[in-house]
């Protein structure tokens, strides 16, 4: 398979954070008229600045997605639709899109949304290559091969998926697990009969997309009702992930990390608090390292003004707590003995504590 520059390995003293100014939408204040906060990516980067855990040449800059890259998945007639701006604005629910000149609607609606689909493509070979990738932005689990909506324009959790089983030697299965507050019907759509692939899917049932055709892929469904609050949800999260790691061992964890799921979302429904989410991530990131498998966190969905200061907490913690070996793995996966395994991660954990 031809070489894509997504996969050219970023400098070596790099975090395998994946950013780009590019992710944030922003003009003429039409931003405004979705719930989304459009600037909430680069808010998050500016707090872990503050927090001095990265600088801008310690993260990995994202590119934007080609057509090329695109097409692994999607299909040239969907690929075209997006030169409609009437099309853009149905799946980014900003009417007044429908009224701009599709120049316009390519530079600043879709170019940030291939710029984070780039990312994601990128991260997931970073956390293959490094134990752990974030790409702050990404998890648009609503866009699946042919068709978008829900502010999803590009199936970049399809993609990234797709790219590592083509492109990468070893990685033959993945796990997703959606913890955003909506199911995600993008990437079920795409794996429906897909066995390399185990879904996970945690949401509000009541809410969007409510695609029950989709549904038939999620190998663990866990349909939450209106308001779940910590307790509750921490406990099935904890469940289903650790019986999901257990059913199935991937080479690679897509995490779908909405905030979404926050008390107070217009959009989710559901009760969770800021330690609530912390703490949700810490549990999946707990979970995947211990087993050695690969991560991948995706921001995806959260429409507070407070998700980015949430988000960059969480990932504070997950630094705090040893679960982001700033060294690479010693060896490459499969090809050490678990002995060496042990010592790599006492070593990692040291480093860090």
């Amino acid at each position: 398979p031809h070489r894509t520059e997504l996969y050219e390995e970023p400098p070596a003293g790099c975090w395998p954070i994946v950013y780009s100014p590019d992710y944030n939408i922003t003009f003429m204040g039409l931003e405004k008229l979705h719930p989304f906060d459009a600037g909430k990516w680069g808010k998050v980067i500016n707090f872990l600045k503050e927090e001095k855990l990265i600088a801008d040449d310690l993260i990995v800059q994202a590119r934007e997605a080609t057509d090329e890259d695109l097409l692994v998945v999607h299909t040239r007639r969907y690929l075209n639709k997006l030169k409609w701006s009437f099309v853009v604005a149905t799946i980014t629910e900003i009417p007044p899109v429908a009224f701009l000149p599709n120049f316009v609607v390519q530079r600043k609606v879709l170019k940030p949304l291939r710029t984070q689909t780039g990312g994601t493509i990128m991260a997931g070979k970073l956390a293959v290559d490094r134990g752990w990738a974030i790409n702050v932005g990404g998890g648009f689990h609503h866009c699946s091969s042919d068709k978008g909506g829900g502010f999803c324009a590009y199936a970049d959790i399809t993609l990234a998926i797709k790219f590592l089983f083509e492109r990468v030697p070893g990685v033959s299965r993945a796990t997703i697990i959606d913890l955003d507050a909506h199911q995600g019907n993008g990437h079920e759509r795409d794996f429906m009969d897909d066995p390399r692939v185990y879904i996970m899917d945690a949401y509000n049932r009541y809410i969007y997309p409510g695609d029950g055709f989709a549904k038939r892929a999620i190998k663990r469904r866990v349909e939450l009702e209106w308001g779940t609050e910590d307790t509750e949800y921490l406990q099935k999260v904890h469940t289903h992930v650790e019986g999901a790691l257990n059913e199935f061992r991937p080479d690679i964890v897509v995490y779908n990390a909405g905030t979404d799921i926050l008390d107070g979302d217009p959009l989710g429904g559901l009760a969770i608090s800021p330690q609530g989410i912390v703490k949700r991530d810490e549990l999946v990131f707990r979970a995947a390292r211990s087993r050695r498998v690969p991560v991948l966190m995706l921001t995806s969905g959260g429409y507070q003004k407070r998700t980015a200061r949430i988000i960059a907490d969480s990932i504070l913690n997950l630094h705090s707590l040893g679960l982001l070996a700033r060294d690479r793995p010693a060896c490459a996966v499969g090809s050490c003995s678990v002995d060496q395994m042990v010592t790599d991660s006492a070593k990692a954990f040291s480093s860090l504590s």
